[in-house]
């Protein structure tokens, strides 16, 4: 999936919002897509949202309509962690305010080294936190590094974000693709049920006490037991092959 506004950094609009949305609601309901990755055309990965189609759109309207949009926003965040497959964010450029929080949300991120975070919502008069942001940024970098990224709003560079777990990999720019499609390419013939399970339960264990987690895990694995995948690891070890990976 490309952002592909690149004369305006790839910034967002109403449309688009909604077109996201609905795009993670539709890929949660298929079995025909093992990996997502989202990019931006251009120089950037996403500038956030447009300033004249919708902050100066806004101005002035009711509550109402202030929280759809805000929850509007939120539903793409919550779409990329509740979608059972791995997402990658292959950032070739500027991640600012809705952009920071989208790549944020994906599984994996690979930073191209021209690319850089910034989490900029204080500096246009709005609270640090928006679209999850104080939720998951202080799970992925730490209280302390979540607090300076979300008050201040600098911009975080690429080997910042590598030293804080906030980017998995920084290659350089000409590289990017090939690296995020190399990774891709091995999540997509891997047990794909597996992994969709793995993401459930790290969003789910996040606010479990260590008991809980256990018992769901517990669980969990029994019922992965009886997958094909599982079964078809048990016949390819057997046989002396490499397994077939169906995602069932």
């Amino acid at each position: 999936m490309t952002f592909d506004r690149p004369d305006r950094l790839n910034a967002l609009t109403y449309a688009t919002y909604a077109d996201l949305r609905d795009l993670l609601a539709e890929i949660e309901h298929r079995d025909d897509i093992r990996v997502l990755v989202v990019t931006g055309e251009g120089r950037g990965f996403c500038s956030g949202g447009d300033v004249e189609e919708i902050i100066g759109d806004l101005q002035g309207s009711d509550t109402r309509k202030l929280l759809e949009f805000a929850r509007l926003t939120g539903s793409v965040v919550e779409g990329i962690r509740r979608v059972p497959l791995p997402v990658i964010a292959a950032v070739n450029g500027v991640a600012a305010g809705a952009g920071s929080v989208i790549a944020l949300a994906a599984d994996l991120r690979i930073l191209a080294e021209s690319a850089s975070f910034q989490f900029l919502f204080t500096k246009v008069g709005l609270a640090g936190a928006d679209m999850g942001s104080a939720y998951l940024l202080p799970r992925v970098v730490g209280l302390g590094r979540a607090s300076e990224m979300l008050l201040f709003g600098d911009a975080v560079q690429p080997e910042q974000a590598l030293s804080v777990g906030l980017a998995n990999e920084v290659v350089p720019d000409s590289d990017l693709m090939t690296v995020t499609m190399e990774w891709a390419r091995r999540l997509a013939d891997g047990p794909a049920m597996a992994y969709g399970v793995t993401k459930v339960l790290l969003g789910r264990e996040l606010d479990m006490d260590l008991a809980s987690s256990i018992e769901l895990e517990a669980h969990t694995q029994a019922l992965m037991m009886t997958s094909e995948d599982h079964k078809e690891f048990y016949r390819a070890f057997s046989g002396k092959r490499e397994p077939e990976w169906r995602g069932r």
